[in-house]
């Protein structure tokens, strides 16, 4: 490594040790609460976040917060990095390019309670008709109707397959990012949607040709 590049490293790790010194400060002096994006979880992956606390029941994730939209053949279709943003804030988003990409071949949408409000609600309906997506808070009667129809209990039953969906991305190689940097990052998780929807496809061309495939019928005397 040349002296230039050892200089930038040790600027770099001067700033994070000051900045530690001034987070300690505040915390344990002061009894300040941190807010969450001040937090520093890796020295060397500084973009990184802490998905879940490891609370009872719960692994500890460290990582960031990938959003994923799947169709009915479960290729994913959308991705996005989301950092801290809550997911209601993506809603909208979701559905108007989905919208864009599919136009009317886009039966249905559906979401995570998390991705919801009252006024979120509303504005998807607008865009899809057929959107999927539980109310937060106390619903009224006419909300508890649509949720307890059979034609949204099915296809929010349908959504469940999501989970196992971004389970499948940690055997695609998302499990452990081994690229360093942000941008590199973006990249990896890129290549691991990839590497899924390959594997997708793989599957139904295996399972179609054993369909195609003929019989053998013999008999032996």
């Amino acid at each position: 490594m040349s002296q230039e590049l050892k200089l930038v490293e040790l600027k770099y790790f001067k700033s994070m040790l000051l900045k530690h010194i001034d987070l300690v400060e505040r915390r344990l002096l002061n009894g300040e609460k941190i807010p969450h994006n001040e937090k520093v979880f890796s020295l060397f992956e500084p973009h990184t976040k802490w998905n879940s606390k490891g609370k009872a029941g719960v692994i500890c994730e460290l990582g960031q917060k990938h959003l994923v939209v799947t169709d009915q053949n479960n290729f994913i279709v959308f991705h996005k990095l989301i950092a801290d943003i809550p997911d209601k804030f993506f809603t909208i988003e979701v559905a108007c390019e989905l919208k864009e990409k599919y136009g009317e071949s886009l039966a249905s949408l559906s979401f995570d309670k998390g991705f919801s409000s009252k006024e979120i609600i509303t504005e998807l309906e607008k865009i899809i008709p057929n959107a999927i997506i539980k109310q937060k808070g106390k619903p009224s009667k006419a909300r508890k109707e649509i949720e307890r129809s059979k034609e949204f209990k099915k296809l929010n039953n349908k959504h469940n397959a999501v989970e196992s969906n971004i389970n499948q991305l940690g055997h695609n190689g998302l499990h452990k990012c081994r690229d360093k940097g942000e941008k590199n990052f973006t990249r990896y998780v890129s290549l691991a949607v990839l590497s899924y929807n390959l594997h997708r496809l793989g599957n139904l061309i295996k399972k179609s040709r054993l369909k195609e495939k003929p019989k053998i019928r013999s008999r032996a005397a």
